[in-house]
């Protein structure tokens, strides 16, 4: 048993790679553009992010939509620094963020709540702009035409 503890333990440090980090997220609600008696009164999303020295990533969320299914996300992407729009210090730690991947779950009788959807799979792209501070992050996420986002991640490098 011993020898299968350690050799699971060697597999697993060969999958990240030096300055890797892996994020783990979430975002207590949502706020619409426009109001919906359909709306659930609490949307939440919690994710996992994993992303290279070189800002490409990769990541799955799980969340409560906006009419109360339980939906995934799952998606790659990249991050851009904003760096280059002041050089004080604060500004070195903004970014834009855009994801894109397959949205599951939007169902009857939401379905045709997002575009493209067919029987519950659809495309979807999130763009995001965001501030990091050591470890952490807030991000604000446009979510198509029905909304934004505010999410909270933690870094774990």
């Amino acid at each position: 048993m011993a020898f299968a503890l350690l050799t699971t333990g060697s597999a697993r440090a060969d999958i990240f790679m030096p300055g890797d980090s892996l994020m783990l997220q979430v975002a207590p609600g949502a706020i619409h553009y426009s109001y919906s008696p359909d709306h659930a009164k609490f949307s939440w999303l919690v994710g996992l992010e994993w992303q290279s020295p070189q800002r490409w990533l990769l990541g799955a969320a799980y969340f409560n939509n906006s009419f109360n299914q339980k939906c995934e996300y799952i998606y790659g992407g990249k991050v851009w620094s904003l760096d280059f729009i002041s050089d004080q210090d604060i500004f070195k730690s903004l970014y834009f963020k855009l994801t894109g991947g397959l949205l599951l779950g939007y169902k009857e009788p939401y379905e045709d709540k997002i575009p493209f959807n067919h029987n519950g799979v659809a495309p979807g792209i999130v763009p995001g702009l965001g501030y990091k501070y050591e470890n952490f992050s807030v991000q604000l996420d446009a979510l198509g035409g029905a909304g934004l986002m505010f999410t909270f991640g933690y870094d774990f490098k």
